[in-house]
């Protein structure tokens, strides 16, 4: 693939991931705070608990560490997983009468679980930059650190991408040992019920 139409594409990825994982979730959640829609509500914070992988992802990127190309992969698959996982959250969604917010809400949560699926198939191929320490200094795998280069510059410029990417080894430790929990405890104890979540 040329260059300059992977640079187009990698740079595509990330403006949809700030609008459909970051700005689309971020405005429902405030209005369903607004209408007081508690389901919503429950399921856009399991929502962000779950995506905050995504951020992770962007901070092990800046500081230059393999293992984002596969946390990237599988935030989109717990995220597309998340939406969909509780039993009790998508009856009670299903129940509510038709209102505008449960529309938008419902097209937001096919518009990005289509987007993750596609996403977490489309960068595949570039899993590989994990485990292959001369393919990461590649233009192939480079391009990804681009833009989060750009957002460390924009929002943490008084740091170094080492002492970042601290924060996001930091940040993958909590997130697997809450999901470690979640999976070998909570799981058991509550099924796919998100009360209490």
């Amino acid at each position: 693939m040329p260059p300059a139409l992977l640079r187009s594409l990698v740079w595509t990825d990330y403006r949809l991931a700030v609008l459909f994982t970051v700005i689309l979730p971020l405005l429902l959640l405030i209005w369903a705070l607004v209408q007081r829609a508690d389901i919503l509500q429950r399921l856009l914070i399991i929502y962000w608990r779950v995506a905050s992988l995504m951020a992770i992802t962007i901070y092990l990127l800046i500081g230059d560490l393999p293992i984002a190309f596969i946390t990237g992969i599988l935030a989109k698959i717990l995220i597309s997983v998340g939406l969909w996982f509780w039993v009790d959250l998508n009856e009670e969604i299903e129940d509510q009468r038709s209102s505008t917010l449960k529309l938008a809400f419902n097209s937001w949560r096919w518009a990005v679980t289509l987007y993750c699926i596609v996403g977490a198939i489309a960068t595949l191929p570039f899993s590989q930059c994990a485990f292959s320490g001369t393919l990461l200094t590649t233009p192939f795998c480079q391009v990804w650190r681009e833009p989060t280069l750009i957002f460390k510059d924009l929002l943490h410029s008084a740091y170094k991408p080492g002492f970042l990417g601290f924060f996001g080894i930091l940040g993958l430790v909590i997130y697997v040992l809450y999901l470690g929990y979640f999976v070998l405890v909570r799981l058991g104890r509550q099924g796919r019920s998100a009360m209490d979540q």
